[in-house]
């Protein structure tokens, strides 16, 4: 188990917010997502309309799952060799805001998307009490003052710190014209009625015939991982998914021809 003492140093001087259990933090950077993580001795804003707001209480996660919420955690986490942060006067809240539950328009808690339920997606801020009276007012201070955020937890994994990106994470994508030479995905997919071809060049550029008429859609196209975004030259975007050797797209399913 690490346990890291916290600096409780003044949240303007990012010099020394930066060391903010940074030891420990730096352990999670390090580890393969595979070690349990704990954030300890917080004030947690759940969002959860069943768990509420709990004081004095930790925050357990494995990778990007969230696990345990609630006080008492740390009794286990010298067993569990579980990854310390000590939180104390600290308020822990969801990083992606659910503003539709927020305002009471969720019916059911199951629809509650973002919020520190076990289960859910391990998305939150650390930042001390005085910045963090409820969740706006804590999104707030990212947006406007990320230097006093203590943490930017991402899917598990630190991504700010004072304001200061953390080394080695994803970097956005590209907004220029990629260069798709070679990739198994370029061609022309042909979906399963013969209606639909579609064509993606190495260029990054796309081109539709639609029940034999040519060019009906024309524009370019990024892929990210198994999704693929178009921007028409019409100016509107869509998207497909990648699904082994399918292509879906607008209710079309595609394959290479």
């Amino acid at each position: 188990m690490s346990i890291i003492d916290a600096d409780t140093t003044d949240v303007t001087d990012t010099a020394r917010t930066t060391g903010w259990n940074a030891r420990a933090l730096d352990e999670i950077v390090a580890d393969d997502g595979g070690r349990p993580v704990l954030f300890a001795n917080a004030r947690i804003l759940t969002m959860d309309p069943l768990i509420g707001t709990a004081t004095g209480a930790d925050l357990l996660f494995v990778g990007s799952l969230l696990v345990g919420v609630g006080p008492g955690i740390i009794t286990a986490a010298g067993d569990d060799n579980a990854i310390v942060v000590d939180c104390t006067g600290m308020t822990i809240a969801p990083a992606v805001v659910d503003t539709i539950a927020l305002t009471g328009g969720r019916g059911h808690r199951s629809d509650h998307v973002a919020t520190l339920t076990p289960g859910n997606s391990t998305d939150f801020l650390v930042l001390p009490d005085e910045l963090a009276a409820d969740v706006p007012s804590a999104v707030a201070t990212l947006l406007t003052r990320p230097e006093q955020v203590r943490a930017l937890v991402a899917a598990g994994r630190p991504v700010l710190r004072a304001g200061a990106s953390v080394p080695g994470q994803a970097a956005a994508p590209k907004t220029g014209i990629p260069d798709l030479t070679g990739s198994p995905r370029v061609g022309v997919w042909i979906d399963v009625k013969g209606f639909l071809h579609q064509e993606l060049t190495a260029d990054g550029r796309y081109d539709e015939t639609r029940g034999g008429r040519p060019h009906a859609y024309q524009g370019r196209y990024w892929i990210d991982g198994d999704r693929i975004d178009y921007l028409d030259d019409l100016g509107f975007w869509a998207y497909g998914e990648f699904t082994g050797d399918e292509l879906h797209h607008a209710g079309y399913v595609m394959k290479l021809g």
